[in-house]
């Protein structure tokens, strides 16, 4: 029997959730896409289960493709997942530590990973201070969770900054003030990472006068070979994060790679037509392996009860 595989999409139709469905169909996966809000949580004394529509979600693996907006229930379901031995890529610690922008530069700064300078703002009157700590303006706002590049702004002046920084506190948003990279501007490197590997990387430039480089907001993309030691960082930042697969963004400074953001659900569709890589195929082979080491792990364990109780039994004759 084949193996079974659950991606958690609300798209079914999304050029990433596709391209995951076809690569993992051809590497001998029986697929299922559910969307997580669909989904029920039952917990026991046996340690829950999750539900579909009345049935019991039966698989052996699954690919989380949770959109911001539904982090929470979906980590829910991630996390219960992972609590019935299922192999998870990527798991529910590594989705929530991403997608909170202050808690990732905390955690690449621990290890040692150089990032922008980044201040969090409590109250819209320390806004000065915290321009002044990252070098003043012009300077990025941005809220601590967001996605596409929505809730990121280039403030150029102190006045623009304390504006930005008091809309976003009155919609009850966490916001950061963070060093503008001069030298990069409208520009920053996409790193695909998988199983602690680069896969692929591609230059992400903004469309006419927008300073964001995404591709979701009409920037252009093409392939770009970045050296050891940006692949370097980019593993690292993915390996902070917990995460299997990973979208690094990068910002080329005059001291060097910095980390903008490390992203647990990235896009395949621009990298993959940019690069040629087929980034789906390399995330399904390395699903594979981990489903391998999964089965290798139950046997070596279900051969050490074996050796334990013939021990026992030969001791108690």
């Amino acid at each position: 029997m084949k193996p079974r595989l659950v991606i958690l999409s609300r798209g079914p139709e999304l050029y990433s959730t596709k391209r995951l469905y076809e690569e993992a169909e051809k590497t001998g996966w029986d697929v299922k896409i559910l969307d997580p809000l669909s989904l029920t949580i039952v917990v026991d004394s046996d340690g829950g289960k999750i539900f579909n529509r009345g049935w019991p979600v039966e698989c052996e693996a699954v690919i989380p493709r949770i959109g911001y907006s539904i982090t929470r229930r979906g980590v829910a379901i991630v996390r219960q997942f992972e609590r019935e031995g299922t192999v998870v890529l990527n798991k529910s610690a590594g989705i929530i530590q991403s997608r909170d922008k202050l808690l990732a530069c905390q955690l690449m700064s621990d290890s040692n990973i150089p990032v922008p300078i980044t201040a969090h703002v409590g109250s819209w009157k320390d806004t000065a201070r915290a321009v002044s700590r990252v070098g003043g303006t012009p300077c990025v706002i941005k809220s601590t969770e967001g996605t596409h590049g929505y809730g990121v702004f280039l403030a150029k002046s102190d006045q623009q900054a304390r504006q930005l920084v008091y809309q976003m506190l009155e919609r009850n948003m966490r916001p950061l003030v963070q060093e503008y990279i001069k030298e990069s501007h409208g520009q920053d490197v996409r790193v695909l990472v998988v199983g602690g590997k680069v896969v692929a990387s591609m230059k992400r430039s903004a469309n006419g006068s927008e300073f964001r480089s995404n591709f979701h907001l009409g920037g252009s993309v093409q392939k770009i070979d970045i050296n050891e030691e940006q692949k370097k960082i980019a593993c690292l930042a993915a390996s902070a994060m917990g995460l299997d697969l990973a979208g690094v963004d990068m910002l080329i400074s005059s001291r060097g790679p910095l980390i903008l953001e490390v992203n647990s659900s990235p896009g395949l569709e621009g990298i993959e037509s940019s690069t040629g890589v087929n980034i789906a195929g390399e995330v399904a082979n390395y699903l594979n392996l981990l489903y391998q080491d999964m089965i290798f792990d139950r046997d070596e364990a279900d051969n050490l009860e074996t050796v334990s109780r013939k021990n026992q039994e030969t001791d108690a004759y």
